[in-house]
């Protein structure tokens, strides 16, 4: 039987629009987590939903040919890392996953808030992110 090769000019093009803004959305949700709405989970999840429109758009192997990850290990680096600052507030003998933060003056940036939270968001973005697209792209591949 012949393979159908389908014209999708205009979907890949509004994609690639769509996810980047879909991406630059989803870390603003992450960077303003700790203080607003938002954080490491629904960034994750919005980066994951970018990834998964390049999907739709495209298909596997050429995504996997953009992005040569394996998210099995984005996923694993992103829980040691989450364990790691819970385990870290030890060495400072304060509880399991308490946090600090202090206001710096950065070159540009001016008077800025650095907290071991984010630390911690980083963590669970790697995580969903990497689950997301795990699961997703195992779905994919059984087509």
């Amino acid at each position: 039987m012949k393979k159908v090769q389908t014209n999708d000019v205009i979907l890949q093009t509004v994609t690639k629009i769509a996810s980047f803004i879909i991406l630059l959305f989803s870390f603003h949700l992450f960077f303003a987590g700790h203080n607003n709405p938002g954080g490491g989970f629904i960034g994750g999840l919005m980066t994951a939903s970018s990834l998964v429109l390049l999907l739709l758009a495209y298909d596997l192997k050429t995504v996997q040919n953009i992005l040569p990850v394996n998210f099995i290990y984005v996923a694993a680096v992103g829980l040691f890392i989450s364990v790691s600052t819970g385990i870290g507030s030890f060495l400072f003998g304060a509880q399991f996953l308490s946090h600090a933060f202090d206001y710096f003056n950065l070159p540009l940036l001016g008077k800025t808030e650095l907290a071991t939270a984010v630390l911690f968001d980083i963590g669970v973005y790697l995580v969903v992110v990497g689950v997301t697209m795990t699961i997703i792209q195992t779905i994919g591949e059984r087509e």
